[in-house]
């Protein structure tokens, strides 16, 4: 559900910030490139978020 819920959020701001910026830079929104900026910005935020430590430092 986790994976789920992170691509959802993911979709839509990706593809939200798509749509600004090509609006932004004049150029026409291609669905396409958000949704595969989507899926690879969610596949960089679930590596990252595994890579994280849970628990804490001993020093």
């Amino acid at each position: 559900m986790r994976i789920f819920w992170t691509f959802f959020w993911t979709f839509l701001l990706v593809n939200m910030v798509t749509y600004v910026v090509s609006s932004m830079i004049g150029v026409t929104y291609h669905f396409a490139t958000g949704a595969t900026l989507a899926i690879i910005a969610t596949v960089l935020i679930l590596l990252i978020a595994q890579l994280i430590p849970n628990d804490p430092v001993h020093h």
